[in-house]
């Protein structure tokens, strides 16, 4: 198979999940999942577990919250699919561990630009810069690494989409 990264964007609850598993679902083979979201709480444990269930046994769960490079270096090309739901969360647990954000990114970049050959490749990620300015700098801080992260993502995959509403626009490829 050749490369192909797809990037999935949109605001929250915008299908973005729901889209990159259907489109993912389509091909035949293993199918792992690297998902970055942590249970925190039991509402979060709650949506994990309804994700877990609505993806069904055919897929390999990774719970990974930072080192979706390495998880991503060990398991490709032993499925035919990954999807990676979702960056922002990603984004959002480095900075929460206090971890270089953009040695992070460019180290993940970097892993999909070279590494990745073998397996067709889904990545989610939030779009958080279509709203208003944030009061604090964190969130600042959070909103400008985010659209960083996205520029750089959305350079090196083959396809971009954005959602809207659960409706999908594509913008690139």
């Amino acid at each position: 198979m050749n490369k192909k990264i797809v990037f999935i964007t949109g605001g929250a609850r915008s299908g973005k999940s729901l889209f990159a598993l259907a489109e993912a679902s389509k091909i035949n083979g293993k199918k792992a999942y690297i998902a970055t979201a942590e249970a925190l709480d039991e509402e979060m444990r709650q949506r994990i577990e309804n994700h877990k269930r609505h993806r069904g046994d055919e897929w390999i769960t990774y719970e990974e919250p930072l080192k979706i490079a390495d998880v991503v270096k060990e398991i490709e090309g032993k499925y035919s699919v990954i999807v990676i739901d979702c960056l922002t969360l990603w984004l959002s647990n480095i900075m929460h561990s206090n971890l270089d954000i953009s040695y992070k990114i460019e180290n993940f970049v970097d892993t999909l630009r070279i590494t990745c050959h073998a397996s067709r490749i889904y990545i989610v990620s939030n779009e958080v810069g279509m709203g208003i300015v944030p009061e604090n700098e964190m969130a600042r801080r959070f909103r400008d690494m985010a659209g960083f992260l996205n520029q750089r993502i959305a350079e090196i995959a083959d396809e971009v989409y954005l959602l809207v509403s659960g409706i999908s626009l594509k913008v690139k490829g």
